[in-house]
């Protein structure tokens, strides 16, 4: 597995050795011990979580509060999303900035978001089906969001043809600045 970091203290892209031949491929999504090392830490996922979703659905940004705040390991086992972490730490250096990362079944790359990150992604293949471990129980009271195309945080989402498809609660979220200042 290489891990390499981006420029949000803590997110790696993480990607697995493949071993291919003319049957097809293999390789570890996922490995507990190796992760560990990667991330410098002990990691316990307790929940698995798999969404599928057509060309132009935006997920996020989203995220969980202490003391359910969760880390997520995120891939892609079909399609192509763009990934987005959204550093939310208010201690952090990057606070406020976020690092976006193509993922597909094809690259198989993988995404670490530790807890404090804001997470969103866009399909950007005709469907995507995205898996992601996490490291605490979904608890809708700790559910927080801020809207995907909030101008202070700029993310240059890709052009995939179509307006973003929103869930309704993903359409009412609030602004980065609003929720700086609670």
């Amino acid at each position: 597995m290489k891990t390499t970091p981006t420029d949000l203290p803590g997110v790696l892209v993480v990607e697995p050795r493949v071993f291919g031949d003319d049957r097809g491929f293999f390789f570890e999504s996922y490995t507990q011990n190796t992760f560990d090392a990667a991330v410098g830490a002990p990691v316990t996922f307790v929940q698995d979580n798999h969404s599928r979703s057509a060309r132009g659905v935006l997920r996020g940004l989203h995220w969980q509060d202490a003391p359910h705040a969760q880390g997520k390991l995120v891939r892609v086992v079909a399609g192509e999303i763009y990934d987005v972490a959204v550093d939310l730490r208010h201690h952090s250096p990057t606070f406020g900035r976020w690092f976006g990362i193509r993922l597909s079944a094809a690259n198989r790359a993988q995404l670490w978001l530790p807890a404090g990150l804001g997470h969103g992604f866009l399909v950007t293949s005709e469907f995507a089906e995205v898996l992601y471990k996490a490291t605490d129980f979904y608890a809708p009271a700790s559910e927080r969001s801020i809207r995907y195309d909030d101008p202070e945080l700029a993310i240059d989402w890709p052009d995939v043809g179509v307006a973003p498809v929103l869930s309704t609660k993903d359409a009412a979220a609030g602004n980065f600045g609003d929720w700086r200042k609670t």
